[in-house]
């Protein structure tokens, strides 16, 4: 397939990216076009606001978790039926997996797809060097190919000139030239940009904010033309019926008898990877969101549960108070029914959450700490699940600032091998808990072995 698409990248986090990528998909949005929003590396919060911003689901390309061969698939799935397609890239433009070269970069996300790269330069403290730290990113990697700049935080007409006039001489034409904007801001907290559905309202601002400074500074006929400049895309499209399909004794059920899942979502449960639901549903499942913190009761006939990640540390006390629901699941586990969950998910089903009760599934104590827990991981499965049989390897990553302190009655989950060899998370009747996010792309037969035990 070909759609014309753009890679958003910087020098190091901070500059802008965020900004400009979203500020985009919002202005071409905007005109009538059909924009397909990306997101490189595991992160679930910046693909919130690619949503808002194009009314299409926000997708993420993880070189590391699902292989570099399964980039440029996803992204042709994403896109497909697209105007434009806009790649928002991670940390610095060469910044990848710790230790492991290229590989989970935005320079290798670029070349996989043969997308042209738009730099991002925080521009505030500097002039005629922006020429020099243009110059050495586009010659670092012939394969990378940065066809415009985009200088972020000019601070005057005059500093813009002096800008311009320095990159003359680099051959990276100036694709546009933003000022400082106090509104554009989005706030933080301890595990990043405060998500979507926490901030329904203002953030709907934020994105309108983005969109604006970005229609008044960029020239967005040049950038489309650069878009177009893009060749086909390689490699064939993934397909999440496909997936399963593949995996062995896969037999999707007709939709009369589909087993319903119940996926946590709302403002508690906000980190998911949209392939998971379309792989549960070409395994065969009903997936049917219910919010946590509102409902009181699971969807009727649910015989599955997917918990994902989230902030159930923010909201700790609403789930607490929820008593009927956590009864619910605690029910539901007890039925034997599967539950598969994720870093909140984990917190969820525990004994406790800063001494607030939650479900009580499984025996753990959960509380917050100072320590970031952040990075890819290799994990080997230790115990069969209802996501995996043992020795079934994956990768995935941690994110988080709590720490669970297990009790007993349970097994681990996954065996991990980087940075440091230890045994982690939960499996415990039909439960498979554990910090570890994964993306089930690469590995379908989790979603089918799940839909699979739904039927018992």
């Amino acid at each position: 397939m070909n759609v014309p698409r753009l890679v958003i990248a910087a020098p190091s986090s901070g500059s802008g990216k965020t900004t400009v990528a979203t500020g985009l998909m919002a202005a071409f949005a905007g005109r009538g076009l059909a924009v397909s929003a990306h997101k490189v590396g595991p992160d679930y919060i910046d693909p919130g606001y690619h949503t808002l911003a194009t009314g299409r689901p926000g997708r993420n390309l993880d070189a590391y978790m699902c292989g570099p061969e399964l980039v440029a698939p996803l992204f042709a799935h994403g896109a497909r039926g697209c105007d434009l397609a806009v790649v928002e890239g991670v940390m610095g433009l060469y910044d990848g997996a710790s230790g492991q070269g290229e590989l989970a970069s935005t320079a290798q996300v670029a070349k996989l797809l043969r997308a042209p790269v738009v730099l991002v330069v925080d521009a505030s403290s500097q002039s005629r060097s922006v020429a020099a730290l243009v110059h050495g990113f586009a010659s670092w990697d012939p394969q990378v190919r940065i066809g415009g700049v985009i200088l972020n935080k000019v601070g005057s007409q005059r500093h813009e000139a002096l800008l311009r006039e320095a990159l003359d001489e680099s051959g990276v034409p100036v694709l546009g030239v933003l000022r400082r904007a106090e509104q554009v801001a989005v706030p933080s907290r301890h595990l990043g940009l405060v998500p979507v559905a926490e901030r329904r309202g203002d953030a709907v601002g934020a994105v309108a904010a983005m969109r604006g400074q970005v229609v008044a500074g960029c020239d967005l006929e040049a950038l489309m033309a650069l878009a177009r400049s893009a060749p086909a895309v390689p490699g064939e499209v993934w397909d999440a019926m496909g997936a399963v399909g593949a995996c062995d004794g896969a037999v999707p059920l007709p939709a009369p008898s589909r087993n319903r899942v119940a996926v946590a979502s709302g403002a508690a449960f906000t980190f998911s990877y949209t392939e998971h639901t379309e792989l549960l549903a070409a395994a065969g499942a009903e997936v049917v969101p219910f919010d946590p913190l509102r409902d009181e009761t699971l969807p009727e006939g649910t015989r599955g549960l997917v918990i994902g990640g989230g902030f159930p540390e923010v909201y700790a006390s609403e789930l607490s108070a929820n008593e009927a629901l956590r009864k619910a699941v605690a029910e539901l586990v007890e039925s034997g029914a599967p539950v598969a969950a994720e870093c909140a998910g984990l917190l969820y089903l525990a004994r406790s959450l800063d001494g607030l009760p939650m479900c009580g599934v499984l025996d753990a104590e959960g509380r917050m700490s100072e320590r970031l827990t952040l990075g890819y991981r290799e994990a080997v499965a230790v115990s069969d699940s209802v996501l995996a049989a043992p020795g079934t390897r994956v990768r995935g990553h941690e994110f988080h600032r709590t720490v669970l302190e297990p009790g007993a009655g349970a097994e681990p989950a996954w065996g991990l091998h980087q940075p440091e060899r230890r045994v982690e998370g939960f499996v415990q009747q039909g439960v498979h808990a554990s910090y570890l996010h994964t993306h089930w792309a690469s590995a379908p037969g989790m979603a089918h072995r799940f839909v699979e035990r739904c039927k018992g």
